[in-house]
């Protein structure tokens, strides 16, 4: 890395240190850096190996796809068709004639079967076979080391639909911005997303990149508004782009597929360490230990360890990475077996009979100190609290974090401590569900002996970057059955631009990678790998169609209307994607921009499972673009305020505690005065 970029980075350690010690007590900070995974570099891998038939190969538009986007059905809730991820007939796609020196980016359009080649050894029948030269490169001239990405049987489903079309205009087109998601299964939409397995239109918004400086220089991109269905295959036609004259604006390829990522390429690395990882307890308790215990009033901390076997190098320290197998599995540290995952919990000293536990999930590069904030439920008596740290993106990985920035080809230094941070937050709730592991240690016993802590009865809670891992911990968890995700979110590289804290991290970034079409790009590379380690690799199994041995989940999202830190149009893919229903009214008349603000969720009916539960602190409604909300202009950021409202923390205890959504609002739209003092 050369000189300058170096000096922002050691620069960015500061403002993200800053950046970690915000208020996270009931939301934490957002987005956060990005992850991937290198091993062994393989040989280069063609861009294709056959054309395709016409059904799906790239068209140009000079031969336009002729079949009528129109008469697909309209969007329905995909929840019901997520367990089938049998994709339709596998595609082939035609080779993209392009020069990485002439070219603005040969990966355009995004994403696109064009850069798979056929793998009869995966779920799709498909592997990724982006070529080297085509990843964009930094200010070093050393481009993205993509040989992770391509052991990926597909792409993300969070992709953005990247889009190079000079001059268009979207208003005068007619595509659907992000206040109006329906418009875009419109049958005169100019841009069709059809899901090809079940021949189902797609729903998207569509947006021009606002964090490009020129006109020239802003890619189109489409959004799904909910996740894409792992292991489909998934067809775009583009017809009808115009610019401000009306004019039509011509574009190189005009329809193509691309093929979304099964779940077990997905999920395969965390699933697969947990599976043998519990194979290997089996009936037993996780070793632990104790380091500290102090009580203070009515409450306790208690400072420890438990030991969770290691699937990374060395001892598991920032910096370190899996190593795979020839199937490109982690493998189990045959040196160092276990890493000890410090936990820190906050409990009652002597509660009348032993109350529940939380494992709390703290926010942005914190620690398990954040867990704290949850001594008021240990103070009053009915629960208890231990965390753990999210290590890969925990306060200890900053320096990590800050250096990754520069070459996005390190990024498997954060995702693959991210999944083995996902696997110790289950031995941390194993652990306070056996009665032979914290229960039996006098930390967690009452002066005369009794047990503070009560076995079997452990939920989670996760805020922000809690919220927007949470969701992977959750799928992947037979430790609990509820959850409650505080302004939450999905895909990180949606969730960067539009973040209050990205301008922190995104001056390494945009020294490191110049351009801001590579810029763009590198963030859909690096988020292939982000998916295993965030919820946007996992939320289509959280509440229903859950892994093989492990339950649904009930899930209780907090969304903060005009979040600063964590986008609502993140927190409400979340919400689709899971198929939870919105409490309604969700938000007074005319607060919102959106021509049906949480389109496409069902009303909440009922006072029993999950719910989405918009609140409203006066904060203006956030800008439709991918760009961050920012003070005076937006007002106060709401991100924490949740943590100062009695309502929201009595609707959270109470689901957690019971599964019952209490009546927090009376039947009107949740609105609260804790940032406004009125």
């Amino acid at each position: 890395m050369n000189g300058s970029v170096l000096t922002l980075a050691a620069s960015c350690l500061v403002l993200v240190a800053a950046c970690s010690s915000d208020d996270d007590s009931s939301t934490s900070a957002a987005p956060t850096s990005v992850s991937a995974s290198t091993a062994t570099p393989t040989t280069a891998i063609p861009a294709t190996t056959s054309a395709a038939p016409a059904s799906s190969a790239a068209t140009t538009s000079s031969a336009p796809d002729t079949s009528a986007p129109a008469a697909s059905p309209a969007y329905t809730d995909p929840e019901s068709d997520r367990p089938d991820t049998t994709a339709a007939p596998v595609p082939t796609a035609a080779p993209i004639d392009c020069d990485p020196q002439t070219a603005r980016s040969c990966l355009l359009p995004w994403p696109n079967d064009a850069f798979t080649e056929p793998d009869e050894g995966t779920s799709t029948g498909l592997r990724l076979a982006i070529r080297p030269e085509f990843a964009p490169p930094n200010a070093d001239g050393v481009r993205i080391d993509v040989t992770d990405q391509n052991r990926a049987d597909g792409f993300s489903p969070g992709s953005a639909i990247l889009i190079d079309a000079p001059g268009v205009d979207l208003e005068a087109s007619g595509v659907a911005p992000s206040t109006d998601i329906g418009a875009s299964l419109d049958d005169d939409a100019p841009i069709v997303m059809t899901d090809v397995s079940t021949d189902e239109r797609w729903p998207y918004w569509g947006e021009l990149d606002s964090q490009a400086p020129d006109d020239a220089d802003r890619l189109l991109m489409l959004h799904p508004a909910d996740s894409l269905t792992e292991g489909h295959t998934f067809r775009v036609d583009v017809d009808g782009l115009v610019d401000a004259a009306g004019a039509p604006v011509e574009l190189d390829v005009t329809s193509w597929t691309f093929t979304v990522a099964s779940a077990d390429s997905l999920g395969g690395r965390l699933l697969h360490m947990r599976n043998e990882a519990y194979a290997a307890l089996g009936d037993g308790a996780p070793e632990f230990e104790v380091t500290t215990s102090a009580d203070d009033g009515a409450i306790r901390t208690i400072e420890g360890t438990v030991n969770v076997p290691l699937y990374l190098s060395n001892a598991g320290e920032p910096g370190s990475t899996f190593v795979l197998d020839e199937d490109g599995l982690p493998t189990h540290n045959p040196e160092n077996t276990t890493f000890p995952a410090k936990f820190r919990c906050v409990l009652p000293v002597a509660p009348p009979a032993p109350v529940p536990t939380i494992v709390y999930g703290h926010g942005l590069l914190g620690s398990r100190a954040e867990v704290d904030a949850l001594s008021f439920a240990a103070e009053i008596g009915v629960a208890g609290a231990c965390a753990t740290d999210w290590i890969g993106m925990s306060s200890e990985d900053i320096g990590t974090v800050a250096a990754n920035l520069g070459d996005l080809s390190t990024f498997n230094t954060q995702a693959d401590r991210m999944q083995q941070g996902l696997l110790n937050f289950q031995f941390l709730a194993r652990a306070l569900n056996d009665e032979r592991a914290f229960a039996s240690h006098s930390a967690f016993r009452t002066a005369a002996g009794t047990p503070i802590i009560a076995v079997g009865e452990t939920q989670f809670v996760g805020n922000s970057q809690g919220g927007i891992l949470g969701g992977a911990a959750s799928a992947i968890s037979t430790e609990w059955d509820r959850a409650v995700l505080g302004v939450p979110g999905i895909n990180y590289s949606l969730l960067l631009h539009r973040s209050s804290d990205w301008p922190q991290f995104q001056v390494v970034f945009d020294a490191a990678y110049t351009t801001p079409v590579d810029r763009v790009i590198a963030l859909q590379l690096i988020q292939l790998l982000w998916d295993r380690g965030e919820n946007n690799g996992y939320a289509q199994h959280v509440t229903s169609d859950p892994y093989e041995g492990i339950e649904a989940k009930e899930v209780l999202l907090i969304e903060a209307f005009g979040d600063h830190q964590v986008a609502n149009v993140s927190t409400e893919v979340l919400a689709r994607t899971m198929d939870v229903p919105v409490y309604e009214p969700s938000l007074g008349d005319g607060r919102s921009n959106d021509v049906d603000p949480q389109w496409g969720l069902e009303p909440l009916a009922g006072t029993t499972g999950s719910a989405l539960y918009v609140w409203d602190f006066g904060t203006p409604a956030p800008p439709p673009v991918n760009l961050p909300p920012s003070e005076p202009e937006y007002g106060e950021d709401p991100h924490g305020a949740g943590s100062r409202e009695q309502r929201v923390l009595t609707l959270a205890l109470g689901f957690l505690l019971t599964g019952e959504l209490t009546a927090a609002c009376g039947g009107e739209a949740c609105v609260s005065d804790v940032l406004t003092g009125g």
